[in-house]
């Protein structure tokens, strides 16, 4: 069961893949994909098969391929992502990923990982609900089985913090894959 929940996990992380930059806007084309950094995400599609076209993630992907989960990822989900960009991983401090990609950091970059992923499909509508109904703060159980505490900062603006008290911000919202949904964000979230 953990495993899987880990592989599930993943799966919805490596879709983030996909997902270009801290700044980039989503739009829907004819067709129905959802065009997000300039690279296209089909909602027919798994995060794993939308995940394989992108090039800007290469560190997500790095981190993934370490944790030595790239085989397990395949998963019905649903899935909600708080996807960090490339610019999110290089805003940790210097050796930070190239120290957690080590071997014997497995644990440690498995925890980071899970660490941005809930179960459900929690679209920025469902998130900005459940602030409401937490008077303020929503607190979402991650994967990892830590906590990540949404507010909002602006009329539709969701801020993450985690568990260090760091703060990140939903650049793009709602990039619906068929077994979940992906949000990017700015900074990478840490557990305790």
């Amino acid at each position: 069961m953990k495993k899987n929940l880990f592989s599930l996990a993943l799966v919805a992380l490596l879709g983030a893949a996909s997902v270009q930059s801290a700044s980039a806007q989503a739009k829907m084309t004819p067709a129905g994909t959802v065009m997000v950094g300039g690279e296209a995400m089909y909602a027919n599609k798994n995060i794993v098969e939308n995940a394989v076209n992108s090039k800007d993630h290469k560190t997500l992907v790095a981190a993934v391929k370490a944790a030595g989960l790239v085989e397990t990822l395949q998963g019905k989900g649903p899935f909600t992502v708080f996807a960090p960009t490339d610019a999110a991983f290089n805003a940790l401090p210097a050796g930070t990923v190239e120290t957690l990609v080590k071997p014997e950091n497995k644990a440690t970059l498995t925890k980071i990982l899970t660490y941005h992923v809930v179960a459900g499909n929690m679209t920025a509508e469902k998130i900005m609900a459940a602030i409401k109904a937490g008077k303020g703060t929503a607190t979402l159980k991650t994967v990892s089985g830590g906590a990540l505490y949404a507010t909002m900062n602006g009329p539709k603006n969701v801020v993450l913090t985690d568990e260090k008290g760091n703060v990140s911000s939903i650049s793009t919202y709602d990039v619906i894959q068929s077994n979940g949904v992906i949000h990017v964000i700015d900074k990478v979230l840490m557990p305790k």
